[in-house]
């Protein structure tokens, strides 16, 4: 394990949670999608710091961040970008969208229509976009952490499985607790006496920059280093097991027949291997352990688990039945 690697990403992390008030979960799993190039998808109410956990990521990195507001009228090259037309020469010249960018916001994403996330979907999938006939390629470095608000379903376009099961992860946040509110209206307080001091062109306070951000070279080692993460066979056998019981939860457990109609893709296996080796290394750890794998289960497969009409009319949500799961799953 490269020890300064592991440092550098410890002083990332200590500028999200000092950013980011009482969601220390949404830091790491932050994280842990930059070392396994995922994509992570956040569900929460307004107002719980979505959009500025994804900013403090941009500012403690080298790279470019954009935000994309997706509304109901939005078109899929307002995220491609479009082939503009030059009368001068009668020429086409290709004008680049926000997905060119290291680090997207796709906020609200279930407000736009199936065309804009099917553009974004091969984004996602594929680190390309198609205008035309040709083929661009995105930056090596590129994560899509788009947003959707669970409260407000009137006007919005759920998003089709297969693009679910692009997201490595879906983490949902729920409100901090009251003493962290406190520490939430004094940082308030200072970063608004901060705007007033620049507006008034006065000197602020720096302490919320990252003295040196994180290179996409050390990230990008960081990654290959996570790769390296010992991983005992046992585990891996616990990992496609669990699988396994998404899909044939009867041969687990004969309880828990009839409750799930589908079950995680493959795609979820090697997310959650990748996921467990990046949790393990933050840590600090040269192995993955039960624990890694486990502690990331729910946000790696909610999303990935369709429930049957007979768990939904029992009250079950994806997270209990993954709970179940893990309790019948015999563990190495």
């Amino acid at each position: 394990m490269n020890t300064e690697l592991l440092a550098a990403f410890n002083q990332l992390k200590n500028h999200l949670n000092e950013q980011i008030l009482g969601q220390a979960d949404l830091s790491q799993r932050l994280l842990i999608a930059l070392l396994a190039d995922g994509h992570l998808l956040v569900e929460g109410a307004p107002g719980l710091a979505k959009t500025r956990a994804i900013k403090a990521l941009a500012d403690g990195i080298e790279g470019d961040f954009h935000r994309v507001q997706f509304t109901p009228d939005l078109l899929p090259a307002d995220l491609t970008g479009t082939d503009i037309y030059r009368p001068q020469d009668g020429s086409f010249i290709f004008q680049q969208g926000p997905l060119f960018h290291n680090l997207i916001l796709a906020d609200e994403i279930n407000r736009a229509p199936a065309k804009v996330q099917a553009a974004l979907l091969e984004a996602m999938a594929e680190r390309q976009i198609t205008i035309g006939s040709k083929t661009y390629t995105l930056p090596p470095l590129f994560l899509v952490m788009a947003t959707q608000n669970p409260i407000e379903q009137e006007g919005t376009y759920p998003l089709p499985e297969a693009q679910l099961d692009r997201f490595l992860m879906l983490v949902k946040i729920d409100y901090p607790a009251l003493e962290v509110e406190r520490q939430i209206l004094t940082l308030a307080r200072e970063e608004a006496r901060n705007l007033t001091q620049a507006q008034q062109g006065k000197p602020v306070d720096a302490s919320a920059v990252v003295s040196e951000k994180l290179s996409q070279a050390q990230l990008f080692s960081a990654r290959e280093d996570v790769l390296n993460i010992h991983l005992e066979a046992s585990l891996e056998e616990y990992i496609v097991q669990i699988l396994g019981a998404t899909r044939y939860p009867s041969a687990y457990d004969p309880s828990l027949e009839g409750l799930i109609q589908y079950g995680a893709s493959p795609r979820a296996s090697i997310a959650l291997e990748r996921c467990a080796r990046a949790r393990a290394w933050l840590n600090g750890q040269d192995y993955v352990s039960p624990d890694d794998i486990q502690s990331i289960a729910h946000d790696v497969l909610r999303h990935r688990i369709l429930l049957s009409f007979e768990a939904e009319a029992d009250g079950m949500d994806t997270d209990q039945l993954i709970d179940k799961l893990l309790q019948v799953v015999p563990v190495p």
